[in-house]
This record gives C-alpha cells, sequence and structure tokens, in this order.
C-alpha cells in the first residue's frame, strides 16, 4: 500500500507505457511583509516550516514569525510577517537543489551568524552509524528522488523527518519544525540526512546549535573545514553499522 503523505510528495507519469511516479519539484517564493525575498525550488508541502528555516539559517530571524501560504491558485508563495532582524539590502536569495555557496568569506559570515556550538551529549559510534537506518523516507522508497533529514534525540529516537528534492530544503524544514517547537538551538539533539555533507548543511546545523550532524554521504573539505571551526562532530559513509567521523571526536563514546 502506498503511504498516503508520501503519495501527496510525488507525481504520476506514464514511462514506457507503465504509470510511474516521481518527485513533485515546483518553485516557491518566499516574501516577508509583502516583499519577495527568495525562490526555491522544492518539493511541495511544509513551506511554512521551510520558509521560516531558511530564514533562521541566513541569521533574519532567531524566533517563529506568523507564516503562510497566500491565496493564488498554484500556492507557491508563502507570506511570513516581519520583522526582520536585519535588513537583507538589496541581496535576493535563488537556491536550486545544488549547494553553492563555498569560499573563506562564507567560512567568516557562518562564524559572525552563530558561535562555537554547545558540547552537546556523548553518543556512541554505533547509534550515529545507525541513525540513516532509523530516518523514515516514504517518498524516497516511491521516487528514489528525493532527499530526507531527521532529528533525533540523544537516545537515537526520530522526532521528526522531513523529505524534499533539496537536500537544503529538507534540513530547512527540520530546523523550520524545530523552531516552532522552541526546540532552537538543537543543543541536545542529532541530525542525519540521506545524502553527502555539503558546506551548506554543516552550515545550517551551525546556525541551528546542533552538535551532530550525520551524513549517508561523503563530506566535502569546506564541510569538514566548517565543521571543525564551529566545533560540530561531522559523520559521513554512515551505512552497515559504520560511521567516518571526521571532527568533534571529542562526543564519542570510549
Amino acid at each position: 500500500m502506498v503511504d498516503a503523505d508520501a503519495a501527496r510528495l510525488t507525481a504520476r507519469i506514464t514511462r514506457e507505457g507503465q504509470e510511474d511516479r516521481v518527485a513533485l519539484e515546483e518553485p516557491l517564493e518566499i516574501r516577508v511583509d509583502g516583499a519577495p525575498l527568495a525562490v526555491t525550488m522544492r518539493t511541495p508541502g511544509h513551506d511554512e516550516e521551510l520558509a521560516l528555516g531558511f530564514l533562521y539559517g541566513e541569521g533574519l530571524i532567531d524566533r517563529p514569525h506568523r507564516a503562510g501560504l497566500t491565496d493564488d491558485l498554484a500556492a507557491n508563495i508563502v507570506e511570513v510577517d516581519g520583522p526582520l532582524l536585519r535588513d537583507p539590502g538589496e541581496r535576493r536569495f535563488y537556491t536550486t537543489s545544488s549547494c553553492g555557496v563555498c569560499g573563506k568569506g562564507a567560512l567568516e559570515e557562518v562564524a559572525v551568524q552563530c558561535p562555537v556550538v554547545a558540547r552537546g551529549p556523548v553518543v556512541a559510534r554505533a547509534l550515529l552509524a545507525a541513525l540513516p537506518d532509523r530516518l523514515r523516507q516514504p517518498a524516497f522508497d516511491l521516487t528514489g528522488g528525493v532527499h530526507a533529514t531527521g532529528l533525533f534525540d540523544v537516545e537515537g529516537t526520530l522526532l521528526y523527518a522531513r523529505e524534499d528534492v533539496g537536500r537544503h530544503n529538507a534540513m530547512d524544514k527540520v530546523v523550520g519544525r524545530a523552531l516552532l517547537d522552541g526546540l532552537l538551538p538543537l543543543r541536545d539533539r542529532l541530525l542525519c540526512v540521506s545524502g553527502r555533507l555539503s558546506f551548506e548543511l554543516v552550515q545550517k546545523a551551525a546556525v541551528a546549535g546542533a552538535p551532530v550532524l550525520v551524513g549517508v554521504g561523503a563530506p566535502s573539505s569546506l564541510a569538514v573545514e566548517l565543521a571543525a571551526d564551529r566545533g560540530l562532530t561531522l559523520g559521513g559513509f554512515a551505512r552497515r553499522g559504520k560511521v567516518n567521523v571526521y571532527t568533534g571526536l571529542e562526543r564519542l563514546a570510549r
């Protein structure tokens, strides 16, 4: 039986005369007090969480704001109430499913946005390695075309997960949900992503105050550098009961 929630994240297409399911991808415009601020290509659903998580990750808000989809027929505009913590000026954000922020200037910008993360929990390597297997991904099971981010407690219990065609969107949705639930900063929580560990994902985890970030795939050099700079425990290649830990070894149980 097809998961009903996952089905809403997919579209039916015809492939070689047979019905198939693919991940939905549509643009979402984020507006603040009526002014366009950002456009992202995302899988519809949890759009308010996405908007709030994105704004939090950019250092533009530090608390929940009222947010909701507008009445446009496509439901592809989310309106957020201001004010913002700072004026973004003439900057406008456009994001896709790739991650394109990098370089020394980006590292310095993250340092301005967030302090070194709190010491956080001490966890067993086996628990970190097991997180991907506990990450619920029903839309991926249907399509093979979405990324996932999961938030876990220190015992490895999944608190909630979000899926999206954009790995950064899935992270923003989780951070936005945590913001609404009063869980930020994520001092005693673990984050797990279903793919590779990019600079942008480490940035979002660091701004959210997460002490631990684990991924199924490989980290980039800048992701490792940023994790070390902000004090995160970064684990990659978490699969088949094993995980490579690149930074933050002090949080591994001996």
